[in-house]
């Protein structure tokens, strides 16, 4: 499903509202063409009663499809916010008296702009096996373990250093775990085809009106399409139209470059 959840926000609206109405129409078509004459009459009367239970069941999958992905992608933005709340404990525990901060905040903010530039999306942010964030994480655990190793710093200083790390890498294996979550396929064939169905039925049910007053259906069939596409918008925080926010990552190297993670010494 990933190639179908990367795909930009206009290409997902379009191509599914096409789908919809390509399926009323056909559906339309296809009752002509495929019941007998003497039959005919009896589709409104079994297509009719269909209408509300169909309905009602894509209402139902599409309510708790959206609701679910729209607070995965909430939870998501959480996920960003613990980790620039974690890195920036980092910054303020570099200040501490004795503390060589300079190495650690250079490391930190080395680490979060290799983040924000190679590893927030698309496979990279999937998998967090990028080189070049591996060798900048690498680089800040050693700057901070490096630091806390000294002597003289004592033992509150260095807990708090290596508390306030090991907060930002266990942020950003939560990050990397969400990102390679994926809709199971199941979930989303289920509400396909129970939109299509009520597409289809619709269109039985104007096979024998007119051409305006079929259009009629493009309505059910827009809701339809457009509940799909928001739903795999929704999907991918991290690889389709709607990347979540790296903004409060932004906003700790900001901080980093401007000073304001002072020494308190």
């Amino acid at each position: 499903m990933n190639w179908l959840t990367s795909l930009p926000a206009v290409v997902l609206v379009v191509s599914w509202l096409l789908l919809a109405l390509l399926v009323a129409a056909l559906a339309r078509v296809g009752v002509r063409a495929l019941v007998p004459a003497g039959e005919q009459e009896r589709v409104p009367q079994i297509a009719m009663p269909l209408m509300p239970t169909l309905g009602a069941a894509f209402a139902i999958f599409a309510a708790l499809s959206l609701a679910s992905e729209a607070g995965y992608l909430r939870a998501a933005e959480g996920l960003v916010s613990d980790e620039a709340a974690s890195a920036s404990r980092l910054a303020w525990a570099a200040t501490s008296p004795r503390v060589q901060s300079e190495p650690i905040h250079g490391a930190l903010r080395d680490y979060l702009q290799t983040t924000r530039a190679r590893e927030w999306k698309g496979a990279a942010a999937a998998s967090g096996e990028d080189p070049a964030t591996a060798r900048a994480i690498a680089r800040l655990e050693r700057s901070v373990r490096t630091e806390a190793a000294r002597p003289e710093l004592g033992s509150p200083t260095s807990t708090e250093l290596l508390v306030s790390l090991d907060g930002v890498t266990s942020s950003r294996r939560a990050r990397v775990a969400a990102a390679s979550r994926d809709v199971p396929t199941l979930y989303v064939v289920t509400l396909v085809v129970s939109g299509l169905a009520l597409i289809v039925n619709a269109g039985a049910l104007t096979f024998r009106s007119s051409l305006r007053t079929s259009l009629l259906i493009t309505g059910v069939g827009s809701v339809v399409g457009l509940s799909l596409a928001l739903l795999f918008a929704l999907s991918a925080p991290w690889n389709g139209p709607f990347i979540v926010s790296g903004h409060p990552l932004d906003a700790v190297v900001g901080d980093l470059g401007s000073g304001f993670f002072h020494s308190r010494s």
